[in-house]
């Protein structure tokens, strides 16, 4: 479900992205930095990159201490392979992710995708129906939104 379109832009949001798997990470940016600019039209977005997923907590929390974002979107993708390493970055991550999102009080949407292979990565990365950067581009104007109106 898509928020309304803002009338006037308010709102500033980061994009924390992984450079790991950059065909996939890439797409997702470009339809979540649309999707923001649509929602919020003038709205800030910056992006700030990351080597690889499990590296996206730290920078995520750096940049919530600037406390100049309503809303942080972290986007990547883990392939799961063979071994539990995938499985573990993808726990590790969610709760980092959580944790921060509590402790600094500001939206952190969880875009770090965990796929079994290619197949689902193109279907979650690079479809425009079913795209993760639209979904968590529409979370983080809705969240920003939301704790906007509660303040």
């Amino acid at each position: 479900m898509r928020p309304r379109l803002a009338h006037k832009a308010t709102l500033s949001f980061a994009i924390v992205a992984s450079q790991y798997n950059a065909q996939f990470t890439q797409p997702l940016v470009d339809n979540a930095y649309r999707e923001l600019n649509m929602l919020e039209p003038g709205a800030t977005v910056s992006l700030v990159s990351a080597p690889g997923s499990f590296e996206i907590p730290l920078i995520v929390q750096s940049v919530a201490d600037l406390e100049r974002y309503q809303a942080i979107i972290a986007l990547g993708l883990i392939v799961r392979g063979e071994t539990p390493h995938a499985m573990l970055i993808a726990q590790s991550v969610t709760t980092s992710l959580l944790d921060i999102s509590l402790a600094r009080r500001v939206p952190v949407i969880h875009g770090v995708l965990l796929v079994e292979n290619e197949a689902q990565a193109r279907a979650r990365c690079l479809d425009q129906k079913f795209n993760r950067g639209v979904e968590a581009a529409r979370a983080a104007v809705a969240a920003a939104r939301t704790l906007r109106d509660i303040k």
